[in-house]
């Protein structure tokens, strides 16, 4: 296990709560390598050479939005490891931060033991999960390196099923589902339930996170 302490980039726009940070992070002992005022700062930073071990990222921000910050990481900087910063605990926010690429979800009012903890996850296992996601979607989401793994052994969905899976993973509410595949919302449930059994999965963001890591959806 690798017990280095990463270093930390701070990207926020609300200065205060950034410089807050930045103190409680260096009371861990982890050296915050830069801040930035929104990604594209950020970006130009990684590009001047500035390599954090993670970058804590707030979601709302101007000029460049924390999706598209993390997007950009994953494809550009790949050493780098994203932490979602954010006030919102929505399914929808959670499933478009991991998407595109963040190791971990923490909220704004977390307590900076949580902190602490999910910087120390990201930097040794690679990744950070809170009480949002569930054991089950943990086991899953480490599993994805393992070429025997679960993950890698597709499981035989019908054709409603995956066309759900695929629409699940839009920011469509399930009305608007079941809507688009011309059905009933107590059809679509049922697809969900199916789903959820199937994958041994609890919740939307398991479902994403199965169809993204087994091919089904494409990021990017």
């Amino acid at each position: 296990m690798n017990n280095t302490k990463p270093s930390v980039a701070l990207v926020d726009d609300h200065v205060m709560l950034r410089k807050g940070l930045a103190n409680i992070i260096r009371n861990f002992e982890h050296d915050v390598l830069f801040e930035a005022d929104n990604g594209r700062q950020c970006i130009s930073r990684l590009e001047e050479g500035l390599t954090p071990s993670i970058v804590l990222l707030d979601i709302n921000m101007p000029e460049l939005d924390g999706y598209a910050t993390a997007l950009v990481i994953k494809n550009r900087f790949p050493q780098v490891k994203v932490l979602a910063l954010s006030m919102y605990d929505s399914e929808n926010s959670i499933i478009r931060m991991l998407r595109n690429g963040a190791r971990g979800y923490i909220l704004k009012d977390s307590d900076p033991a949580e902190l602490h903890m999910a910087l120390l996850d990201i930097q040794q296992k690679g990744y950070y999960y809170s009480e949002m996601i569930s054991s089950r979607l943990i086991r899953l989401v480490n599993d994805l390196d393992n070429p025997e793994g679960q993950l890698k052994q597709m499981i035989n969905l019908n054709e409603r099923e995956v066309e759900f899976l695929r629409l699940g993973c839009t920011e469509l509410t399930y009305k608007e589902i079941a809507d688009k595949m011309g059905v009933s919302p107590r059809t679509v449930d049922g697809y969900r339930d199916i789903l959820f059994d199937k994958l041994h999965v609890k919740t939307r963001v398991g479902l994403v996170l199965y169809a993204i890591r087994s091919g089904l959806v494409v990021v990017g």
